[in-house]
């Protein structure tokens, strides 16, 4: 099961209560009225037109770091005497796009949740003539939700998320750059002692420059990996339970 936080920060994951371990009503199942029916639609339709709202606040973070990173890449490369600090400096900026990103990515997600499990449980059965069941847990998790509203994934999977699909290529893209620039610029590199020398900003020594580098792309790197192990932990867990995230 999907863990969840409240919408509020600082808080700690908690697990949303599993479905199947809450008691089955004892009396006979009934369907949906058609004002309820029709109310369910206009309420899909609602989380539908939210989760586009933040889809589209997602592409425009999105928009300010590809854009950022294009004047950084006409600085770095207007001329061989360049310097090579527009791409450290627009690495740092993408990653508090990033972080934006996150944040916002977390509030679509519970949109976007919602709309899915109406999708795959209310809507999905109707359309293969098997009518609406009650009894499977989804109408309670969805009231749940509504009731106490709740992030449906930390504030790291989302980083991870968002870095995977997006930002990791942004990043690959400074890096390549990056080191291209050192190793072209002025003329082409023929020692490391002249790796050091152009890579160096102010009075920072060059290979202080470089492994801090490394260690940043590195760093982004290890993250991604580490919640995508998350991210597949969890769908193994979702798999027989109704679910959202």
């Amino acid at each position: 099961m999907l863990t969840a936080v409240r919408l509020t920060p600082g808080n700690q994951p908690m697990a949303l209560p599993d479905p199947r371990e809450r008691a089955l009503p004892t009396g006979p199942a009934r369907d949906f009225r058609d004002a309820e029916i029709g109310a369910l639609a206009h309420l899909y339709r609602g989380e539908v037109y939210r989760s586009t709202v933040w889809r589209t606040r997602l592409d425009t973070s999105t928009n300010w770091a590809v854009v950022t990173t294009g004047i950084a890449l006409s600085a770095t490369f207007s001329s061989a005497g360049a310097s090579p600090l527009p791409m450290v400096l627009v690495g740092l900026i993408v990653s508090v796009f990033l972080l934006f990103e996150a944040r916002r990515y977390r509030y679509f997600n519970v949109w976007r949740a919602r709309a899915r499990l109406l999708e795959t449980d209310f809507y999905a059965p109707l359309i293969r003539g098997e009518g609406v069941r009650l009894d499977s847990g989804w109408t309670e998790l969805l009231a749940k939700d509504y009731r106490e509203p709740r992030y449906h994934i930390g504030f790291a999977r989302a980083i991870g998320r968002r870095l995977r699909r997006t930002y990791a290529w942004i990043f690959v893209i400074q890096a390549i750059a990056y080191y291209g620039k050192l190793a072209i610029h002025p003329v082409p590199l023929v020692t490391l002692a002249d790796l050091w020398e152009r890579a160096a900003i102010g009075p920072i020594p060059g290979y202080l420059v470089v492994i801090a580098g490394v260690l940043f792309h590195g760093g982004w790197a290890v993250l991604a990996f580490a919640t995508l192990r998350i991210e597949i932990v969890a769908r193994r867990q979702q798999r027989s339970v109704t679910a959202m995230g």
